[in-house]
């Protein structure tokens, strides 16, 4: 595993590696002597939840459908709630105590209550008469729903190393050791009552040192990956901080912390709010860092030329089209995972700044607004640092230290072919082919270029003008 790309990436030179050593590797030290210091201790923390009722698997074998009963509270003829879908369901218990019995529930009525068929395989509860433990009811709670998600996790599976091959064999180890630290550190953490903002950084750069150097491989352009990673990471935690103390945020925004606070009335939902932000914003930080490093490799391989200034101004003009559309991308992100809270929001009969400033819909754009600042920091922090090592690689490689003291020194006799060769082959296939009169002769020699023909002005911009 050596980059994002089909040719390796150029080794960096001893130097270049060293200093990134001794700048990495304290930061992994440091980070994983965190994690040890908060790892949670004493298993996982009690909850007021109540007793687990048991489960078990079954299939539905016959389903009979009544008219529903008037009901006894509600006027004659007045529609029932939830009318035709009374009845009973036959189902043969599949484990457990009572495998191979058939027993008879109701139909499931009411919200979200699952339709059930003859054949479906469904979770079944056994509920106690508390005053008579030998009475017992059984009630349909939902479809069990493992096997096709394990088809579906298959498909998935195979189509990533399917396409991407090795390094999407890479991609799922990585997947799978990012899961791994969610659950068994940053949520026990978090849960046994530890900062979940410090959790939250500290289990966010475990999961980048683990994921980005497996996935992209142990180069100096992963590691410039990892360092603007990092940097932006730790940038976000401030921005979210200071965002959140503004806005008065108190991590109540939501229906599912409210339930956390009952249930755990030790969590920090502030710092869980925090904490999200900073896991919300690692994947797409990820991204953008190891596009704007590969990109400067890229650039500093296809024209050896060009120099620090210009290696970081042209990949950052690649950074602000990512950016753009990245951006889109976190907005309708969340957007989408709040979906059911904007559409109770429109239908809200309050001004819409009020609306707006509510503590349900402050939260969405906070976390959305300080997630897109620390990916935009994130462009010219990789760029600039992919610049700098990349330009100081080429420095060490062409030093008469290093026994070569030009590119194109004839004294190089490995070389396939001289750096003017290639340089004119590159600016004939990028050269513009209109305004000649015999431009449709295949055999027509292209006309000479020159330095300024083969790269643009270092301040044109490349973006379209509409």
């Amino acid at each position: 595993m050596g980059s994002d790309h089909a040719r390796p990436a150029p080794s960096a030179p001893p130097r270049v590696r060293r200093i990134l050593v001794m700048t990495v590797v304290p930061l992994f030290v440091a980070t994983v002597i965190a994690a040890v210091i908060l790892w949670p201790r004493g298993g996982s923390p009690q909850s007021d939840g109540g007793a687990d009722v048991p489960r078990y698997s079954g299939t539905v074998t016959r389903v009979v459908m009544e008219p529903c009963p008037p009901s006894p509270s509600s006027p004659e003829g007045t529609p029932r709630v939830g009318d035709g879908r009374c009845g009973t369901v036959d189902v043969r218990v599949d484990d457990g105590p009572s495998a191979g019995q058939q027993v008879e529930t109701p139909v499931p009525d009411g919200p979200g209550a699952p339709r059930v068929e003859v054949g479906d395989k469904v979770i079944l509860v056994e509920l106690t008469d508390p005053t008579d433990p030998t009475i017992s009811n059984w009630n349909v709670a939902e479809h069990q729903r493992g096997t096709p998600m394990l088809w579906l996790a298959v498909v998935f599976a195979a189509a990533i190393v399917a396409f991407g091959r090795w390094r999407g064999l890479a991609a799922l180890a990585g997947l799978a050791a990012s899961f791994a630290i969610l659950l068994t550190f940053v949520l026990p953490g978090i849960g046994a009552g530890k900062s979940p903002l410090l959790v939250a950084v500290v289990g966010a750069a475990l999961i980048m040192f683990v994921v980005l150097y497996l996935t992209h491989g142990v180069t100096a352009q992963t590691s410039v990956a990892v360092l603007g990673t990092l940097g932006s990471l730790v940038l976000t935690g401030v921005l979210a901080t200071v965002a959140t103390a503004a806005t008065h945020l108190t991590g109540f925004g939501s229906e599912e912390a409210t339930t956390l606070s009952m249930f755990q009335g030790d969590v920090d939902l502030h710092g869980l709010l925090l904490a999200g932000i900073i896991i919300g914003s690692l994947g797409v930080l990820d991204d953008v860092t190891v596009t704007q490093a590969a990109t400067v490799t890229e650039l500093a391989h296809a024209n050896p030329g060009l120099t620090r200034l210009q290696l970081y101004r042209a990949a950052t003009r690649v950074g602000r089209a990512h950016i753009a559309s990245t951006v889109n991308t976190i907005v309708l992100a969340y957007a989408g995972a709040s979906l059911p809270l904007l559409l109770l929001l429109t239908a809200d009969a309050r001004p819409i700044g009020q609306i707006l400033t509510s503590e349900f819909l402050a939260q969405e754009i906070v976390r959305s607004a300080v997630a897109t600042l620390g990916l935009i920091a994130a462009v010219p922090l990789t760029t600039g640092l992919a610049a700098v090592v990349t330009a100081a690689g080429r420095t060490d490689a062409l030093s008469p230290a290093a026994g070569r003291t030009d590119a194109t020194s004839p004294a190089d006799a490995s070389a396939p072919r001289p750096h003017t060769d290639r340089a004119e082959a590159l600016a004939a296939l990028i050269s513009p082919r209109t305004g000649h009169p015999d431009e449709s002769d295949p055999t027509r020699t292209p006309p000479p270029s020159t330095a300024a023909d083969r790269w643009p002005e270092p301040n044109r911009s490349t973006d379209t003008t509409w």
